[in-house]
């Protein structure tokens, strides 16, 4: 049970998963918390892909940006693929993500293997078992299991979002983690609702993380639960605080900067000029912006 007044008790899967990231902030060792997801970048991920894909008779589901493979049970598997275009539709427009007019289409969609219990997703893709999902960014491939409402609606949207962001702005440039995970949780409908109170809850606990540490922090090998949710609800919290007070068009500038090699602080001093001049004016305002008062 979840004790109340806690963060748990107001914000949902702070710590389901984990997260294996490609960049200038992780080696291909290391694991980082994450919401809902296990991203593969090792080289097990030939070895995974193999055996999660023919360790089950796949049936497969068609849309116009997904093919869903499934076991069992067609009209999950036609849920799954209706809710995935209407969340891809909405990523990608938030995102400002159009490049071209076939991406994800016909040879480049992004496939989702519904595995039809827990256990056979275990066993197949051996995660660990913690583990709701598992997601790879460069295969455009997404793993889990029937568990309706909760993959439907946080994991499925989470995951994507993962997937869409990275291949908007890539690899190679400044991308903090905390961009990347407050983006994909900013994707999720209930999170997007509550963010604001879980991150009150943390400012009257006086446990805020300034932004620099959040640039800078390494929370790939940290088991304590209640920071770590912390860490992805002040994540998500400054991405709201982005768009909602500036703009989406504003943020997906600031994005594409980022993609075009300028720094988190240049990206910021281009696209917010007056308003965000570095990052101690952004956590500045980021604060005022919690505790409420004008920005």
């Amino acid at each position: 049970m979840k004790e109340e007044g806690t963060l748990e008790s107001i914000w949902p899967g702070s710590n389901i998963g984990k997260i294996l990231h490609r960049n200038k902030y992780a080696s291909l060792s290391q694991i980082i918390f994450s919401i809902g997801i296990f991203v593969l970048f090792s080289a097990s991920h030939l070895l995974f892909s193999i055996k999660a894909i023919y360790a089950q008779e796949w049936q497969e589901e068609k849309s116009e940006h997904f093919l869903v493979y499934y076991a069992n049970d067609p009209q999950f598997a036609e849920e799954v693929s209706r809710k995935a275009e209407t969340y891809y539709k909405k990523i990608a427009s938030e995102l400002g993500y159009q490049r071209y007019s076939d991406f994800w289409t016909w040879d480049k969609r992004a496939k989702i293997y519904i595995y039809p219990d827990r256990e056979s997703f275990l066993k197949s893709t051996d995660q660990p078992q913690w583990s709701e999902g598992v997601a790879d960014y460069y295969a455009k491939k997404i793993s889990s299991y029937a568990w309706s409402e909760g993959f439907l609606d946080a994991l499925l949207p989470h995951e994507m979002a993962h997937l869409i962001f990275r291949d908007y702005v890539g690899f190679t440039g400044e991308i903090p983690l905390w961009l990347d995970e407050g983006v994909a949780q900013w994707m999720e409908p209930k999170k997007r609702e509550l963010v604001k109170t879980a991150v009150a809850r943390i400012a009257q606990q006086g446990k805020l993380l300034s932004v620099a540490r959040m640039m800078s922090l390494d929370i790939r090998t940290n088991e304590d639960a209640e920071f770590v949710g912390a860490y992805y609800v002040q994540a998500v919290s400054l991405v709201s605080f982005l768009v909602t007070q500036y703009g989406p068009t504003k943020f997906t500038n600031f994005c594409r900067q980022l993609r075009d090699g300028k720094t988190v602080e240049e990206a910021l001093i281009f696209v917010y000029p007056t308003s965000i001049r570095g990052l101690e004016e952004l956590e500045k305002k980021w604060v005022q912006y919690i505790k409420g008062g004008t920005v």
